[in-house]
C-alpha cells in the first residue's frame, strides 16, 4: 500500500513557515491503518525486541497495537508530570527551545531489547532523548520506526547506530 497517499499537508501550522503532515486521513481508514500497523510490526519484529516503547501522544497509537500484535509489553515515553510513578528524565534542544520527556523507573528492565515507536521523526531530538531514557535503565535499543520521516531534516543522523525504519518517507 502506498501510504503517501493517506498524509495531508497542513500549510502554517503550527506557525507560518511551517508544513505539517498530517496523519489523521491515515487513521481515518480503517484499512490503511491496519497496514500501516501490520507494516511496522513486521519490521520491528525483525529487530527481535522485549518490549515497545512509545513516545507521546502519536506512538501511543502505533506502539500499542504493535505490542498487542507481537505479543510485547508497551511502555509510554510521556512529557513531565503527566507518568503517576517515580520516574527519570532527560531533556533536549528543539529548534526553539528545551524540551523534557520522562519514563517510569521500572518502564525498561536492565538488558531488555526495546523498540521505539512514534508517528515522525524529524530533526531526531525525540527519539535521541527517548534512546538515552532507554539505555539509562539498563535498556537496549534495538530499533526506532515511524510512519513518517522527513529526510531533508536529518533526524536519522542522531539515531546512528541503531536500527531506523519508516513507512513514508518525505525526501
Amino acid at each position: 500500500m502506498d501510504f503517501h497517499e493517506f498524509l495531508r499537508d497542513v500549510p502554517d501550522f503550527p506557525k507560518p513557515g511551517i508544513v505539517f503532515k498530517d496523519i489523521t486521513p491515515l487513521l481515518a481508514d480503517p484499512a490503511a491503518l491496519r497496514a500501516a500497523v501490520d507494516a511496522l510490526a513486521e519490521r520491528v519484529a525483525a529487530t527481535r525486541p522485549d518490549r515497545i516503547v512509545g513516545i507521546e501522544s502519536r506512538g501511543f497509537l502505533f506502539g500499542v497495537p504493535i505490542a498487542l500484535q507481537l505479543g510485547l509489553g508497551f511502555t509510554p515515553v510521556r512529557k513531565p508530570r503527566k507518568l503517576p510513578w517515580k520516574t527519570r528524565s532527560v531533556s533536549y534542544d528543539l529548534e526553539y527551545g528545551t524540551d523534557t520527556l520522562e519514563i517510569h523507573e521500572d518502564g525498561v528492565r536492565p538488558g531488555e531489547r526495546v523498540a521505539i515507536v512514534d508517528d515522525l521523526l524529524a530533526t531526531g531530538g525525540t527519539a535521541k532523548a527517548t534512546t538515552i531514557l532507554v539505555q539509562g535503565l539498563g535498556g537496549q535499543v534495538a530499533g526506532a520506526f515511524f510512519v513518517v520521516e522527513l529526510g531533508f531534516l536529518g533526524g536519522r543522523a542522531k539515531l546512528e547506530a541503531h536500527e531506523v525504519g519508516s513507512l513514508i518517507l518525505v525526501p
